[in-house]
């Protein structure tokens, strides 16, 4: 029997290799959208640089902390800082953390691989014998269980890696904000180009971790390893942060035997690109945090639009998901072209073959995802 039930859908689908292969974008070219990406990525940008500074500084300043009670203060304690904390004054870091957790989980990357080898496992060594060598209560606990403090820093240098990768894309997203203020971004391909530039030219940046005890430099990821942005970070994150995910609690069950969660974690589709808004703001939904983080710094002509929706700023997180949602498949768009095996517009036919199959499992994919959704 022939199965026709994904048949609507990837008919649909295909409408869209055919945009990405004249260049075009996943997202629909309007005003609106415009608006909406640009809006939104000023505000990630934002957020993103204050995520990138914490992570980086965990990464550097905590490493080996059993009880980090003011990892997220980056150095800056006082009784002030302590009440707004207390008071969720602040940026929600534990969603940066919740990123970080889930692309160590998912790994891929040479990031994920270098963290496995005998070589990080010596490098670690040395730093675990700085760190506590008059410490002799740890340094017996690190002789029982020798996998304990290296996991650790396995952890530090997932912090750092992520923060770095989110330096660069705040960085991108900022400038694209600026140039839209501008005048020179006036559409979604135009937003995407901008993005694709960036990681370009960023691809080949060194991703690297050091650490500093006592006055001396410990490197633990040295430059030497050859780790580099696209590649360890970038690439990973998409397939961990968009694609796969976890699972939000509260909104499927996780007892193995109601078969609601794949066993396998390639098969996850809970990333950013299949996640339904409406749940935003519910408990146990991680997203929550990232949407009440870019809520304060909205520009105000976006702001200004989800004003004059139907509900006003009743449900305003979930407008900011649904923005947000349309932003990551322009990401998305930036890192498909990208990586495209061979240029958009060859006209070897050998290599429009490539390209061709190439972006046929990128649609694979997105079956199921909000694709169609969000150009609604």
């Amino acid at each position: 029997m022939v199965n026709t039930k994904n048949k609507p859908v990837e008919h649909q689908l295909s409408e869209y290799i055919n945009r990405l292969q004249n260049g075009q974008t996943l997202l629909k070219d309007t005003p609106e959208n415009v608006i909406e990406v640009v809006g939104i990525l000023k505000s990630y940008g934002v957020v993103l640089d204050a995520y990138s500074k914490n992570l980086i500084y965990i990464a550097e300043n905590q490493f080996l902390v059993f009880f980090p009670f003011f990892k997220y203060f980056n150095g800056e304690v006082s009784i002030n800082t302590l009440f707004r904390h207390w008071w969720h004054d602040r940026i929600n870091f534990e969603y940066a953390e919740y990123c970080m957790k889930t692309m160590m989980w998912h790994g891929g990357g040479g990031l994920d691989s270098y963290l496995d080898t005998p070589e990080f496992a010596d490098s670690a060594k040395i730093v675990i014998a700085a760190k506590f060598k008059i410490n002799p209560f740890v340094l017996g606990l690190d002789k029982l269980f020798p996998d304990f403090l290296i996991e650790q820093l396995r952890v530090s240098a997932y912090y750092s890696g992520l923060g770095q990768f989110w330096r660069v894309m705040a960085d991108i997203f900022l400038s694209l904000s600026d140039l839209y203020d501008q005048g020179k971004i006036k559409s979604i391909p135009d937003v995407v180009n901008h993005i694709k530039a960036g990681l370009v030219q960023d691809a080949l940046k060194p991703i690297t971790y050091d650490v500093k005890i006592n006055g001396k430099v410990y490197d633990l990821i040295p430059k030497s390893v050859g780790l580099t942005f696209l590649a360890d970070t970038a690439i990973p994150y998409v397939e961990a942060i968009f694609f796969r995910g976890t699972p939000f609690l509260g909104t499927v069950s996780l007892n193995a035997q109601a078969y609601q969660i794949p066993p396998d974690q390639a098969r996850f589709q809970y990333g950013a690109l299949y996640a339904d808004p409406l749940p935003i703001g519910g408990a146990g939904i991680p997203p929550t945090l990232l949407m009440q983080d870019m809520r304060h710094y909205l520009p105000e002509y976006l702001h200004e639009v989800y004003r004059r929706s139907l509900r006003g700023e009743d449900d305003l997180r979930v407008q900011i998901c649904m923005s947000f949602q349309k932003s990551m498949f322009c990401v998305t768009s930036a890192a498909i072209l990208g990586l495209m095996p061979y240029p958009v517009h060859t006209e070897d036919q050998s290599e429009k073959t490539a390209n061709l199959v190439y972006l046929e499992k990128w649609m694979e994919r997105f079956q199921t995802s909000r694709l169609l959704e969000v150009n609604k």
